[in-house]
């Protein structure tokens, strides 16, 4: 089975092991569940389609599925968004030629550099493929790291993250904040199948952490527009900063990630003392 059949065939049966049949709707037949999740049968008929149908797309097999069945197949199994879309780049992975990442280094125009220096006292990160760092002002190497100081190769979120020991003391649901960055990179991985950049980093940190392999085993999928991170700074102890996702028109592959705390409250003013602190300790210019 191809890379990209056997990246479907396990994205289905995880989904629909996943899948709460109590809310699917379907009547009761009094049969007793050994598994978790839904039946092949179940799924393919809230999907409309055949049982042989839908095992043999579950399979693995080289069948290509309309626009509608794939979008009924994702209701059926109770995708949400995210999963929605994965689910249809990997159907598409499937039946067109490999689509290739372009081999050069990802830069932001310089106007966004500039941008991210008016962002006096915001934290603001940039990322790119595969959460590579692109930029990040003061206050965001203040708040997390200075990525600016990494070799360049090793500018990356979700590498950090997991490789980084000290991210598990300045995250306080760290678990969480780790999961989202696999579920990001798996989305990703769906999208451009062949970026073998991607995939190399995948491979490391499955090599080098126990936890990503097991998470990424599970295949599940996360689309980061909105959320927030609840940290015990070394500096200014405990904050929680919300975050909004900026996506950049004509440059799907970078988004810029921009970081608040609520107005009046100890995580604003714990911010408020971070900015200030950037200030006195950053280097005057000569």
């Amino acid at each position: 089975m191809a890379q990209n059949n056997r990246e479907l065939a396990d994205f289905l049966k995880r989904a629909r092991s996943q899948s709460d049949p109590s809310r699917a709707g379907l009547p009761p037949d009094g049969r007793v569940r050994r598994v978790p999740g839904l039946r092949r049968e179940e799924v393919a008929l809230l999907a409309g389609v055949s049982t042989d149908y839908y095992a043999r797309l579950e399979q693995g097999r080289r069948i290509v599925p309309s626009p509608a069945v794939v979008e009924a197949i994702g209701r059926a199994l109770g995708l949400d968004v995210a999963g929605q879309a994965h689910l249809k780049d990997l159907i598409g992975s499937r039946t067109g030629p490999a689509r290739r990442r372009p081999a050069d280094v990802q830069r932001l125009r310089p106007g966004l550099y500039q941008l991210f220096d008016s962002l006096d006292g915001v934290p603001a990160l940039a990322l790119g493929r595969r959460t590579d760092v692109l930029a990040a002002n003061r206050m965001a190497k203040a708040l997390f790291t200075d990525f600016d100081a990494m070799p360049p190769p090793q500018r990356n979120y979700a590498r950090w993250m997991f490789l980084a020991p000290e991210t598990r003391s300045l995250f306080v649901n760290w678990e969480t904040q780790a999961r989202v960055a696999v579920e990001s990179l798996r989305l990703e991985v769906g999208r451009n199948p062949d970026d073998q950049a991607t995939l190399s980093l995948v491979t490391e940190l499955r090599t080098r952490s126990s936890e990503f392999d097991r998470w990424w085993e599970e295949h599940r999928v996360y689309q980061r527009t909105h959320g927030s991170k609840r940290l015990l700074h070394p500096l200014v102890g405990e904050l929680t900063v919300e975050y909004e996702t900026v996506a950049l028109p004509g440059d799907p592959d970078t988004a810029l990630f921009l970081y608040t705390a609520e107005a009046g409250s100890a995580s604003k003013q714990a911010l408020d003392l971070l900015a200030s602190w950037t200030l006195t300790s950053s280097p005057r210019p000569n």
